[in-house]
């Protein structure tokens, strides 16, 4: 296995109380295997990615249990310097606003080479050459030409591949990509999501992608993590989360994709708004807009029941969700 998150837990201290974040998430991806992370904002997608990465702020953030497992080896007992080479080399990250995450008085095959002169000690010259080679690789046109312009002389679909570039540049074994297609029209994000692919399968590595969009991982992902509320609510082989859902906030998310035959219906929303971080209700996070919601929801927090080969279901009335 190349990545096993086990009952990772991450709190917040803030002036109004402690948030939980992250209450016991566990996933695990393989080398050339796509894991979905998916979920609305503040569902603990994106935190999880970051105590993966090793990113987190620490204070205020606080990994409070749990183990990282990378290639066999917790991450979480390794010291800064120590997860510094791990970061870049090994695992690396692309993050939803390319804009703001490029230096913008730095040239991208200046931010490019780099990673090339830091980590692997090449010439500037050598550096510049394999940026070049990098920005062909992500299909960028006129690369050699390009490869002294700065961040917002590119549009929003180039400057994302810029960022793959650079995840992808010392060919790491995993890359966490935090919602990379957002704000993007559908066409690029049909590009980006196809040249994660390609990369994956290219360099054998790992790729979890982080998203609130069923839409743009069907034909990317090969399995699904939904997280609620800082907890997996459901896991599954991608086509099985969309044949049939097996928690109701799952079939929710399904619901709330627009689709071509209901041309002038009112598009459906879940109710309501996600819990408080540091006002969790009792019992199954979702009860209080779950349809399906009864006593034993909202005393009882549910675990992760087996629903099938490979799947898992925190909802006490999986079967009714499978079969509704």
């Amino acid at each position: 296995m190349l990545l096993e998150v086990r009952d990772l837990q991450v709190e917040f201290k803030t002036r109004d109380g402690v948030a939980k974040a992250v209450n016991g998430v566990a996933y695990s991806v393989d080398a050339g295997e796509t894991l979905a992370v998916l979920g609305e904002s503040g569902s603990g997608k994106s935190v999880t990615a970051q105590a993966v990465m090793g990113i987190l702020d620490m204070p205020p953030g606080r990994i409070a249990g749990g183990e990282i497992l990378f290639k066999g080896q917790d991450l979480l007992k390794l010291k800064e310097d120590e997860r510094r080479k791990v970061r870049g080399s090994e695992m690396a990250m692309i993050f939803q606003d390319a804009l703001s995450s490029l230096n913008p008085v730095l040239s991208v095959g200046d931010q490019l080479s780099e990673m090339f002169t830091v980590h692997r000690g090449m010439s500037r010259k050598d550096g510049k050459a394999k940026a070049v080679e990098l920005m062909d690789r992500v299909r960028i046109p006129a690369a050699k030409e390009r490869v002294g312009q700065y961040p917002h002389q590119f549009s929003g679909g180039m400057r994302q591949r810029i960022m793959i570039a650079m995840a992808m540049a010392l060919e790491p074994s995993l890359i966490i990509a935090d919602e990379p297609t957002t704000a993007l029209d559908v066409t690029v994000q049909a590009q980006v999501m196809d040249l994660l692919g390609e990369l994956r399968n290219e360099l054998s590595m790992g790729l979890i992608l982080i998203t609130h969009d069923l839409g743009v991982v069907a034909d990317v992902a090969d399995k699904i993590a939904v997280m609620y509320a800082g907890r997996i609510v459901e896991r599954a082989p991608v086509h099985e989360i969309y044949k049939a859902p097996a928690h109701p906030y799952t079939k929710g998310l399904l619901e709330s994709i627009p689709r071509l035959d209901q041309k002038g219906r009112e598009l459906y929303a879940i109710k309501g708004l996600p819990p408080n971080l540091m006002r969790i209700p009792p019992g199954c996070a979702f009860n209080p807009r779950c349809p399906m919601a009864q006593d034993i929801c909202r005393s009882e927090v549910p675990p992760l029941f087996d629903v099938g080969p490979n799947r898992q279901s925190a909802c006490f009335f999986w079967k009714e969700t499978l079969d509704g």
